[in-house]
């Protein structure tokens, strides 16, 4: 008996380049497509109501972006593997998509060659962490190092280079785990993490929490905007980080007596 077929969805608004990925996937062996969508509204609905492993998704679509989609769908703990399949390359889209736990980025225009060998990547590390077929939102979580090679292929670039901001990324890329001293990232493999979370977007949090310096307390809000992420992603993570003991929550009032919550690193 054969291994189960990934499950994919295609997104992309331009029905002949739709066409065009169901075809290639439809091709491979082990891969299966279960469903095209031109909208990104509709992406969450049909995880719903099918049994899904692997989103293509493009990230211009006219009634909600992809890195959007992804956000949204991480936000409401569901994750299954996203890898982007678009134009877009642009410094602030990739580190949006990679701090959501994208699981891989192919710029257009590439090969047919290129393509069936980022989804073959996928397949293998699908396997190595015990095969498809278990459905939407529950797929294997992959480690950094895993994430880190499905991203530095899809941009032909190391990781280090890819949508690297100014400041806040350091942890962001597994080359960072050679990295010593105070405010270096953990060493050793990470804990596991929750379902609904990912490693990259928690590196992202750790990092601008350390970078804030000793003693110095982030809100919620300001940990987003130099992490790329939404306020409501952050929150979640820093109560992580906090309920791990790696950050302490430091309540500060003000004039109405509600407490805005803070957060500073502790490691």
């Amino acid at each position: 008996m054969g291994h189960p077929l990934i499950r994919t969805l295609v997104v992309d608004d331009d029905f002949a380049v739709a066409g065009m990925h169901r075809r290639f996937v439809e091709a491979l062996d082990g891969f299966e497509v279960v469903g095209v969508l031109e909208r990104g509204l509709p992406v969450a609905e049909f995880l719903a109501r099918h049994e899904v492993d692997l989103v293509l998704l493009d990230v211009h679509l006219p009634d909600r972006g992809g890195v959007q989609v992804l956000e949204d769908l991480r936000a409401a703990g569901n994750d299954v593997a996203v890898i982007m399949v678009t134009a877009a390359s642009e410094r602030d889209t990739v580190r949006r998509a990679v701090g959501h736990g994208v699981d891989g980025y192919l710029v257009k225009p590439f090969s047919r060659e290129e393509f069936n060998g980022r989804l073959r990547e996928f397949a293998a590390l699908l396997a190595a962490h015990g095969g498809s077929g278990q459905g939407a939102g529950s797929t294997p979580e992959l480690d950094q190092t895993e994430i880190d090679r499905l991203v530095r292929g899809a941009s032909g670039r190391a990781p280090g280079n890819v949508g690297r901001p100014a400041k806040s990324s350091s942890a962001s890329w597994s080359s960072t785990a050679a990295q010593s001293g105070p405010g270096a990232p953990p060493s050793g493999p990470p804990d596991r993490l929750p379902k609904g979370y990912s490693a990259p977007t928690l590196n992202l949090v750790e990092t601008a929490l350390r970078e804030a310096g000793a003693g110095v307390d982030l809100s919620a809000r300001e940990v987003a905007a130099a992490c790329g992420i939404s306020r409501v992603s952050a929150r979640r993570y820093l109560e992580l980080l906090t309920d791990r003991g790696r950050s302490e929550l430091r309540p500060r009032y003000g004039a109405t007596g509600r407490p805005e919550h803070r957060y500073a690193w502790i490691g």
